[in-house]
Formats: structure tokens, sequence, C-alpha cells
């Protein structure tokens, strides 16, 4: 089948095949420091993907993403934060801010998308995917976390109030590796 190929924005590209239900890796982010997040990229990999916030009671959650990340890269888990300014605007600063405040206070190097869009009908085409894959679990605050799958489909939805190291987390993504095909 033939990837067809839509330009919604600057940067983003989704692809879908014709008639079929896109899968997490047909799309991208804005990259905060430019460029583009490519999920495609990820194909074959796990994926976590954090709507995330400098201004919230949940902001130490970089650390967890972070450490995260510092464990579980090499075996194939990228985190991706998603600052959004969506819930009482607790992400109001620049991409600039943002990064500078993620790198100096957290020591993040986790990708990090542009500030963007989560909720509502201006949505980031992923969010609004994601809605349509798991509509009971869209994201209700800052540091909503979805675990994608090799696959590019969502395999757990973790709401803000499970930190990310949680053993949840933890067996969540440890199954994720094991699971038939897996990269541990």
């Amino acid at each position: 089948m033939i990837d067809r190929r839509a330009v919604l924005g600057a940067g983003l590209v989704v692809m879908a095949a014709p008639g079929a239900e896109a899968a997490a890796h047909a799309y991208s982010f804005d990259g905060i420091e430019g460029g583009v997040i490519n999920l495609g990229d990820f194909r074959g990999k796990l994926l976590m993907v954090v709507n995330t916030a400098s201004r919230c009671g949940f902001t130490n959650q970089y650390a967890g993403l972070q450490a995260l990340w510092t464990r579980y890269r090499s075996r194939g888990l990228t985190i991706i934060g998603v600052p959004s300014n969506d819930f009482a605007g607790q992400e109001p600063g620049s991409n600039e801010e943002i990064r500078g405040f993620c790198s100096q206070r957290f020591g993040v190097t986790f990708p990090m998308a542009a500030k963007t869009t989560v909720i509502g009908e201006d949505a980031h085409p992923f969010y609004r995917w994601a809605a349509r894959e798991r509509p009971s679990d869209t994201p209700r605050w800052n540091f909503h976390k979805y675990l994608i799958g090799r696959d590019g489909r969502v395999t757990s939805v973790f709401p803000t109030s499970v930190e990310p190291t949680d053993a949840r987390v933890l067996t969540a993504i440890e199954r994720a590796f094991t699971a038939p095909g897996g990269t541990s």
C-alpha cells in the first residue's frame, strides 16, 4: 500500500495508508529546538509521549521522566515531552524559556516538542489520534503519559497522578520490551 502524505502546518507530516487508521508512527511534532521529531523514526521501539508544564504542581515529574530516559533509552525507549499551556495556563513561556528551564532545573536530555495544544478541536493530530484510540484516557491535566508500543499503538496510559518511576509504569515498560518480538 502506498502512503499518502498530508502537510498540516509548519513541519507537521501525517502519513496513513488509504482507509487505515494511522498508528503513532504516522505523526510528528515540531521540535523545541527546531526541526521535526518524526515518530516514524521510532518504529520498532517504545515511546512515551507526555504533555508537560513548567508551572504545575507535578513539574517535578520531569526528574522521573529523565530517570526513565536514562534507564531505558539504550533498550529502545524514547521519552518525548510535549509542553502545553492547555491546563490553567501552567506553561506560559516561550519554547526557548521552556527548554532552558527543563535543562537547567531537571537536566532534561530527552526530546522535547515545541509548545503544543493537546486537548480540544485544536489539539495536535497525535493527541486527536490518541483520543480516538483510548477515548476514556485523554489528558485531563499536565503530565499525562501515553506508552506507545513498537507497533505504534497505545499500550498503556498513565494519568498525571502516576509518577514516571511508579512500579506500574516500570512494569508496563518491561512487559512491552518482552512482548513477542521484544528488544530486550
